[in-house]
């Protein structure tokens, strides 16, 4: 888990090769099922709804053997989803952790497929945005059993970090 741009799929796949594990990235897994893009879900049937698709979907991917699944970056603190995380056996929670700068570099060029951000149009504005919502989501985010800080690493780097706490 993580905000968005923290690397959640990038970092997951890699994790999942690694560990020859099968990778589901939450958000494409929802576009799956419901035959539409996330955005195309918030425009047309709205946030709400959205949430709902994502804890349903995320009790049936959390069911699935070795598997890592990166979740969304709103998945955590909604509908008691960090609760239904912590109580699956043999399952670990990691929080990719990033600074407000790193994340907004990397979203600034990505904003019109983010529908959080998507009206965003100063960097400014992005930056207080994403400020807020870490300081709104980091409560959920932290409860993760692991907390890996991004900053300043490579992908490989991150990979090896997270596979000392799994075994």
């Amino acid at each position: 888990m993580g905000y968005m741009g923290s690397g959640k799929s990038t970092i997951g796949l890699l994790l999942a090769k690694h560990l020859n594990f099968d990778f589901v990235d939450l958000d494409q897994y929802i576009s799956e099922k419901e035959v539409s893009t996330v955005p195309e879900i918030f425009k047309s049937k709205g946030e709400i709804y959205f949430r709902k698709k994502e804890s349903l979907y995320l009790n049936e991917v959390l069911q699935f053997d070795n598997v890592v699944i990166a979740l969304g970056g709103g998945t955590p603190c909604y509908a008691g989803n960090m609760a239904l995380v912590a109580s699956q056996a043999g399952v670990m929670s990691l929080y990719l952790k990033a600074s407000i700068g790193l994340l907004a570099g990397r979203l600034w060029s990505e904003r019109e497929r983010r529908p959080l951000i998507s009206h965003i149009d100063k960097k400014e504005e992005l930056v207080e945005f994403i400020g807020k919502h870490l300081f709104e989501r980091s409560q959920f985010y932290n409860l993760a059993d692991v907390v890996v800080s991004i900053d300043g690493r490579n992908l490989d780097e991150i990979v090896e970090i997270i596979d000392k706490h799994l075994f």
